[in-house]
């Protein structure tokens, strides 16, 4: 059995990637959840992670650590069917998945992730180009892989999950969107069942003030 060790639901954007390549994919798993930014997660993180950082994901003798990194490791372990099986949708899907891994500072600084709730909070000029480079990722991607299926490459793959807790910021934050391509994949996003699942968690978590630093 894998264990998925992940941070608060309402707020680890990072943990939710591969929360969902597991639940997507139908891989059984453990998970423990750790409430950041308290002292039981600076007791509990070095049971399981080097980095003492969300998520990490074991697997008997083996640790993993870093979102993607678990992400191409649960790749493997469903025989490649996590990235899109063309070879050019998957070299596409793998340079867009590493962008957003690596990229979109400002966007992340100024609208961390939130599950549950809304904010008004405008962003510097970096972050609203941050916010159109991913909406014409959406709209090219979509507007070439419609036909295939309503994800972003037609079937669900590892680059949905990556860009998943952007649909959640957009929604938190009422982005505006300048394509209907864009916008309807994010929603695509938002109203997946496991995503409606976590964000139900996330809002139980809310309302019980669990992993509220004291």
């Amino acid at each position: 059995m894998l264990t998925l060790v992940i941070g608060n639901k309402n707020l680890s954007s990072w943990s939710l990637r591969p929360w969902l390549v597991l639940k997507h994919f139908g891989i059984e798993f453990e998970e423990v959840k750790l409430p950041l930014d308290t002292p039981a997660f600076h007791r509990d993180i070095v049971k399981y992670s080097p980095t003492r950082r969300v998520p990490v994901l074991v697997d008997g003798a083996i640790t993993i650590w870093d979102s993607l990194a678990i992400a191409e490791y649960l790749n493997e372990k469903v025989q490649g069917r996590a990235w899109p099986a063309d070879a050019a949708a998957r070299a596409l899907a793998r340079a867009v998945s590493a962008e957003m891994h690596s990229g979109f500072a400002a966007l992340r600084t100024h609208w961390p992730m939130k599950a549950t709730g809304t904010a008004s909070v405008q962003l510097p000029p970096e972050g609203e180009a941050d916010v159109a480079r991913v909406q014409q990722l959406w709209h090219e991607i979509r507007s070439q892989y419609a036909q295939r299926g309503p994800w972003l490459f037609g079937e669900y793959s590892i680059a949905d999950a990556m860009y998943a807790p952007v649909a959640l910021r957009f929604r938190h934050y009422g982005a505006k969107f300048s394509s209907e391509v864009a916008a309807a994949y994010q929603q695509q996003l938002v109203h997946d069942a496991h995503m409606q699942a976590w964000i139900a968690d996330s809002q139980l978590e809310v309302d019980n003030n669990w992993g509220t630093p004291a």
